[in-house]
């Protein structure tokens, strides 16, 4: 029985990650950026998503820390280019989507919480 349990808990320290990685991306922003609220810089950001309906909540990270936070509209649908969708006005580029290969995170415009 204790082989039993050892086997089964090391098969979940394995496949835990893989759950997890399912609602992360890592997305590049090519030139700064605002994002809700906050202004980004270009770089890589680990971007998470948490809620399992069209609501959902987005988090952007680069180097293990919060840059935003804001809420977003999950759409299922296959992408065949994945990318961003960016508002360019008055020279300030505004994130307005992240398209996944099997969905897209619609952002909303004011953020939760976030800073720079």
């Amino acid at each position: 029985m204790k082989r039993f349990f050892g086997f089964a808990m090391m098969l979940a320290l394995l496949v835990a990650p893989a759950f997890a990685a399912k609602n992360s991306q890592t997305v590049n922003l090519p030139s700064a950026m605002k994002v809700g609220s906050a202004d980004l810089t270009p770089g890589d950001y680990n971007v998470t998503w948490t809620g399992s309906g069209p609501e959902v909540q987005v988090t952007m990270m680069r180097n293990n820390k919060v840059a935003v936070t804001l809420p977003a509209k999950m759409v299922e649908q296959n992408n065949k280019n994945e990318g961003l969708d960016i508002d360019s006005q008055g020279g300030v580029q505004t994130l307005q989507a992240i398209r996944l290969r099997k969905m897209s995170l619609i952002l909303e415009t004011a953020p939760s919480s976030g800073s720079k």
